[in-house]
């Protein structure tokens, strides 16, 4: 055999969906507590296990063992005896934090710095990067990078609110670093009043967007200025197939609605509000880009009939979407090294090009390939996502 069944494990985060996860395999649906990620990966966290849940091998074992054959030899040369990248199944039912993730060069200046005082606090996790791009499997809403200055200063200033002036001053100025920091530096003792004059304010308006937006957040976060920065964020609602990608320094947060997110294996995540988690604003301060991202939508580049990929200038990750119909021959997989695979819909089959048995994938299924089998193909009638590492 030269592809592997992977089972992947879920992360029971409050804001995940109670169904979403669960249709994709074919589990009963709702379920009793929140599913909000299915890992697929060898992240040392939650690895997946290879060759099926009984009686598998923990797939970070499976690399550190023979990280040569795994990964190949190029990508073992340049990130080490791990797979770079993480592959997930998201699917939030409740808004996540606001969140940005530092640069390489960043990471490991702070990781090492943190290593080395523990009087620091705990930010970071590793020494890696975590840039990531999410593909909507169903509407999808976000917040992503920062919107017109303009726009957003007309938001807040809707609200007359005199407090907010500073801010609106710094936004009608093109200072977003300034008016980021107003609101999320704002006197604690004073936020709670701030947040409900919001959500007085949003009630009244209750068809635009931006007010349905506040009140939504103001009403779960009654006492976080995060709900002031999130409006300052593109607002994005994705059709399946449609994608965002969120590179270093990108503010932004997921809102509802479950996806196929890619990301390079890290977990450094610097939070800036709307969650209960700690939050750290100077350190988030440093990271953040504050650039205008006038369109956050990432555009997909058809590689074949059938092969869809979306390119972003990282050497850790690059995913396909492969969909195949019964009168469409098998379509190989444009990628080699470690790669996996998991099926969002249809019945398919993923064998070596050469010799192998294939495996068959149901939808929620995955599969595992290894940088030894070579190209793959995969066969039969529905829709597949491949993660892999870019050849260059």
């Amino acid at each position: 055999m030269t592809v592997y069944p992977l089972t992947g494990h879920i992360r029971p985060y409050a804001w995940g969906s109670h169904t979403a996860i669960a249709q994709l395999q074919g589990r009963p649906a709702p379920t009793e507590g929140p599913e909000a990620e299915l890992w697929l990966g060898a992240h040392p966290d939650d690895p997946s296990t290879v060759g099926g849940a009984a009686g598998g091998v923990s797939l970070a074992s499976l690399i550190a063992g023979d990280p040569r054959a795994q990964l190949g030899e190029r990508v073992a040369a340049t990130f080490g005896p791990r797979l770079p990248y993480l592959l997930k199944i998201l699917a939030a039912e409740q808004p996540l934090s606001l969140q940005a993730h530092p640069d390489l060069a960043y990471a490991r200046e702070a990781f090492a710095r943190q290593q080395a005082d523990p009087a620091l606090p705990r930010n970071y996790t590793d020494a890696n990067h975590k840039p990531e791009m999410l593909v909507a499997l169903t509407p999808f809403e976000a917040l992503c990078g920062f919107r017109s200055t303009t726009a957003s200063a007309g938001t807040l200033e809707s609200f007359a609110i005199p407090a907010l002036e500073p801010a609106v001053k710094a936004l009608r100025d093109g200072d977003l670093a300034t008016a980021v920091e107003t609101l999320l530096s704002w006197p604690q003792d004073d936020r709670g009043a701030l947040i409900a004059s919001v959500l007085t304010a949003a009630r009244a308006r209750p068809d635009d967007d931006s007010c349905a937006l506040a009140a939504d957040l103001a009403a779960r976060y009654p006492e976080d200025p995060g709900v002031l920065v999130a409006l300052l964020l593109n607002h994005v609602r994705l059709q399946p197939g449609e994608a965002i990608w969120m590179p270093a320094g990108n503010l932004h947060a997921y809102l509802r609605g479950a996806g196929v997110e890619l990301m390079a294996a890290s977990d450094n995540v610097l939070r800036g509000g709307l969650t209960p988690k700690r939050v750290d604003v100077p350190e988030l301060l440093r990271v953040l880009r504050f650039e205008v991202l006038d369109d956050p939508i990432l555009k997909p580049t058809e590689l074949s009939p059938g092969v869809l990929t979306w390119p972003v200038a990282v050497p850790d990750f690059v995913l396909y979407r492969l969909e195949l119909s019964g009168s469409r021959p098998p379509i190989e997989v444009p990628a080699e090294g470690p790669r996996i695979i998991v099926a969002t819909s249809g019945d398919l089959f993923a064998g070596g090009s050469v010799d192998g048995t294939p495996i068959e994938l149901a939808r929620g299924d995955a599969a595992y390939v290894p940088a030894g089998t070579g190209k793959i193909k995969l066969a039969g009638e529905g829709v597949a996502f491949v993660a892999a590492v870019p050849a260059n």
